[in-house]
């Protein structure tokens, strides 16, 4: 699936014709079929379903499953993101916007969210999923907890299609952060949107500055996205199991090639090396085209 399947039909069209078009090709490309795989190949008989918000893709899914669990619509769900866009109208797309970083002679820096010299993001691809239980149903069957998602808050810009809006991210944190009932001197790590654009990364900052107001200079914030490149809707999937890890291991992933942080990102980012710390309570945040936010609060269990 993804944009490479659509690229590589639509060259065999233009080639050979609509005769050579493959019958795999519309199944393949429709969204909720990764869900549907999955639920065939293991069985899974509850909820069925794709959430399509952008780059909040993954965390969308993973907040609306656990209120699955809440509604008592099932007692497990598998849920995350996934992503397949490293082709060339994906990689067109995204530097026609110009939001690619262009340091094609030296990949591995590329990405470097907070960085004064930071010029756009890297596209990745791969997936994230967890496994989110009814607590007193994993305690019963003797699972292994990493952690409790205990809140999940969500907001629209209502803004621009494409550029960030500081008080959507607020919103969005302050929503979760209430779900959750945890107050934001509670707060001890952050995993952010964190993308490596100009614009994203103060945005993010100034968000988190509003959400969490004077404690913010207290969390250890980072974008895992410096290691791992944006993996769009697979994001907030493969993000929040970092923050279930960090959580579970008590230790802050480094956001790497913080070179020269920019003065207007002035939060504490983890800076190049993990950090051993104490984290009762983690936040993640993804945002994505069209305005749409999304927060998780992860707690110690």
């Amino acid at each position: 699936g993804g944009l490479p399947l659509i690229e590589e039909t639509h060259a065999e069209y233009v080639s050979r014709g609509p005769r050579r078009i493959s019958p795999f090709f519309v199944p393949a490309s429709i969204i909720n079929m990764i869900a549907g795989h999955v639920s065939m190949r293991f069985g899974f008989k509850g909820p069925n379903l794709a959430v399509v918000t952008a780059c909040t893709t993954g965390l969308h899914c993973i907040g609306e499953a656990a209120r699955k669990i809440e509604y008592g619509d099932a007692d497990v769900i598998v849920a995350g993101g996934a992503e397949s866009t490293v082709s060339p109208l994906g990689v067109g797309g995204f530097a026609a916007m110009r939001a690619l970083s262009t340091r094609n002679d030296d990949p591995a820096t590329a990405s470097r969210p907070w960085d004064k010299d930071r010029d756009g993001f890297v596209l990745g691809e791969g997936a994230g999923v967890m496994v989110l239980e009814e607590y007193e149903h994993a305690k019963a069957r003797g699972a292994k907890i990493y952690a409790e998602l205990s809140g999940y808050g969500m907001s629209a810009d209502a803004g621009h299609m494409t550029a960030p809006n500081m008080d959507g991210p607020r919103r969005a944190m302050v929503n979760a952060l209430r779900n959750a009932g945890v107050n934001p001197d509670q707060v001890n790590y952050l995993n952010a949107h964190g993308t490596s654009t100009p614009l994203g990364d103060v945005n993010e900052t100034n968000a988190i500055k509003a959400a969490l107001g004077d404690h913010a200079r207290q969390v250890v914030v980072n974008s895992t996205k410096s290691m791992t490149g944006h993996l769009l809707g697979g994001a907030g999937g493969i993000e929040s199991v970092f923050t279930v890890l960090a959580v579970h291991h008590q230790k802050s992933p480094p956001t790497i090639n913080i070179f020269n942080q920019d003065p207007e990102c002035d939060l504490d980012y983890c800076a190049n090396t993990a950090r051993d710390m104490k984290i009762d309570v983690a936040v993640k945040n993804n945002f994505g085209f069209g305005g749409t936010n999304g927060t998780l609060v992860f707690r110690r269990v």
